[in-house]
């Protein structure tokens, strides 16, 4: 995978609607509405198929569910080196 770290942030994005949607107990067509996506689509997500989904249109589709998103910047440890993105969910 040329970026690993963008593929695993955007799983765990994916992970946080599946939880927000079975949290709200929305079914796949009604959270699809909130999300501006048709079913298939949401089911797609639910499963973890990613194509087509960048990081951002998964943020905006958490927002679309109610859930707010920080995006927090901090300098890295090692200048050139390959740093990290991670999605952390709030306690």
């Amino acid at each position: 995978m040329p970026e690993p770290e963008e593929e695993l942030a955007k799983a765990d994005l994916a992970i946080h609607l599946r939880d927000a949607t079975k949290r709200r107990r929305l079914t796949q067509t009604t959270a699809g509405q909130r999300m501006g996506l048709d079913q298939p689509k949401v089911s797609a997500l639910m499963n973890g198929r990613l194509t087509g989904f960048s990081s951002e249109r998964l943020m905006r589709c958490l927002a679309a569910l109610g859930e707010d998103i920080e995006i927090v910047i901090k300098t890295g440890t090692h200048l050139g080196a390959r740093n990290q993105v991670r999605v952390i969910k709030a306690a």
